[in-house]
């Protein structure tokens, strides 16, 4: 019996796939090249910092985290104040991404249940044009786990050279490290 079962899920779900195959949601969110990795073809309906995005994908919101990159932290009420270019980095963003209809690459989802993606804009990424303009940061946390995009720490470091953005600050503060000294240890 439990075969039986066992045997009927998986037609079921193989039918489910199969239908899928035939437009819809399935020509929105499909595999990218790669293991695990996947595709989201969508409109961008808010940036909400400098690295979070929602895209709408046939009526359904998805929550983005740029893969690879880790920009100033926009204010979340008293208990947690923004960094010095929070602000500007999600308006930056937005200039390059808000409104428009795009195709992300994704890799996984993140503690949070964001999707982590790149976002492909014209011959380059909007993750990459976010550290190039010193928006944000190559993701170094954790000794660069997190940090798919090799390029960016070149990127970087010509930013940094040039004062480009947050490096006009003398003392920029890593977005992973606020968080850590201003909202958890309120040491800002």
């Amino acid at each position: 019996m439990k075969s039986y079962i066992k045997y009927s899920l998986w037609l079921l779900a193989w039918m489910i796939v199969s239908l899928a195959g035939f437009g819809g949601a399935s020509d929105l969110i499909r595999p990218a090249h790669g293991s695990g990795q996947f595709t989201l073809t969508g409109k961008i309906v808010q940036v909400s910092d400098g690295d979070t995005i929602n895209i709408l994908v046939e009526q359904q919101t998805h929550r983005i985290r740029l893969a690879s990159i880790d920009a100033p932290e926009t204010a979340h009420g008293s208990a947690r104040p923004g960094q010095p270019y929070g602000e500007a980095s999600r308006k930056y963003l937005a200039e390059h991404v808000a409104g428009k209809t795009l195709t992300l690459i994704c890799f996984e989802k993140d503690h949070y249940g964001r999707e982590v993606c790149d976002i492909p804009v014209g011959d380059t990424t909007a993750n990459r044009l976010q550290v190039q303009a010193g928006m944000a940061w190559a993701n170094q946390q954790g000794g660069g786990k997190y940090l798919r995009d090799r390029s960016l720490v070149e990127i970087e470091k010509k930013a940094k050279q040039e004062k480009l953005g947050l490096w006009a600050e003398p003392h920029a503060v890593a977005p992973w490290v606020w968080r850590y000294d201003c909202w958890q240890k309120q040491k800002c």
